[in-house]
């Protein structure tokens, strides 16, 4: 079992629910966030947080689900960042479950 993490700007809800339903992942939680950048970066393209006091509402999901079917989604997430080349990418990662109550 792994730990799905996927996080996005808010615009990108359907985009991210989509991508949930491809590699069916029926069950998923979605929390909105506000991301925050410090003044000291100037790598702004690189990420979606702004910089300063500026603030970017953005959307945290996550899903306890299978090994390939989160690789899966991490994969779909790679080829939507690359086919869309924009200044908001999505960010996904896999964290490994080493215990659970089920």
């Amino acid at each position: 079992m792994k730990m799905l993490v996927i996080t996005s700007i808010k615009e990108d809800l359907q985009v991210v629910t989509d991508v949930f339903e491809k590699v069916q992942i029926p069950v998923f939680s979605v929390s909105d966030t506000i991301g925050h950048k410090a003044a000291h970066h100037n790598y702004l393209l690189n990420n979606w947080f702004a910089s300063g006091s500026d603030q970017t509402e953005a959307l945290f999901f996550f899903s306890f689900t299978e090994d390939n079917k989160a690789a899966e989604a991490l994969q779909q997430i790679k080829e939507l960042n690359e086919k869309r080349k924009n200044n908001f990418p999505v960010h996904a990662f896999i964290l490994p479950v080493e215990a659970s109550s089920l």
